[in-house]
């Protein structure tokens, strides 16, 4: 398996507020993913919270769309995350995440598509539903090509990076997407090391930079993750 020339650490932080945020770029963080209800696996922010965020920190903000538990999107979640669009970019939201899965646990990109028309061109990040897709490989293919996707945020499993990670460096079909791999769930710092010797040079961190979800992102923590990225 031959492993192409780095790219430099992108490190990517989840942030709930204004203070996550800033202790997120002091420590280090390269992007920020705002989101809300960690409780419930992220949902989308308030656009007042982004609008603060875009005035506190002058790193990358990518918004959470999702307003609903599970990865599907019906007609209802399609009417309101177009409307979240809006508001958001009104607020100065101008890189999003999204993903959304059909009942056969494939992509669904007649949902995706339908946002990604209202993102004008804004990069985005397709998340943790490709870990959990029917068929993985049928998944990463389905996300080739798809306008303004730049990222693509992966466990390589939907138990986490502790059963992913072998599995990431096993397969190819991450390389040959066209889009960045971006590294997260259940990220631990053992994890580092062996991401970046399969060529993985971006992590998502949330939970490891913080006590738990009531708490706030720690500066030390996410300096300790970019030492770690950058070693």
């Amino acid at each position: 398996m031959t492993v192409s020339s780095p790219q430099r650490g992108l490190l990517e932080i989840i942030a709930l507020t204004v203070a996550d945020a800033v202790a997120a770029q002091r420590g280090g963080a390269d992007r920020i993913e705002v989101a809300a209800q960690m409780d419930r696996d992220g949902l989308v922010p308030r656009p007042s919270v982004v609008a603060e965020m875009r005035a506190a920190v002058d790193i990358p903000l990518r918004v959470m769309l999702r307003t609903c538990d599970g990865f599907a999107a019906d007609t209802d979640e399609l009417v309101r995350l177009r409307a979240a669009v809006a508001e958001l970019r009104a607020a100065g939201a101008e890189e999003f995440v999204l993903g959304f899965l059909t009942d056969d646990g494939r992509v669904d990109l007649a949902a995706v598509d339908a946002v990604v028309q209202e993102l004008d061109g804004c990069p985005w990040t397709f998340h943790r539903a490709v870990d959990h897709a029917v068929d993985t490989e049928r998944a990463w293919a389905d996300l080739r090509g798809l306008p303004g996707l730049d990222t693509v945020l992966t466990a390589g499993s939907a138990r986490g990076l502790e059963d992913g990670l072998p599995r990431l460096a096993a397969r190819d079909d991450w390389r040959d997407a066209g889009v960045r791999l971006l590294a997260g769930g259940g990220l631990r710092h053992a994890h580092v090391a062996g991401l970046r010797s399969i060529g993985v040079t971006a992590i998502h961190a949330g939970g490891l930079v913080r006590e738990n979800w009531d708490s706030p992102v720690e500066v030390e923590r996410v300096r300790e993750l970019r030492e770690l990225l950058d070693a």
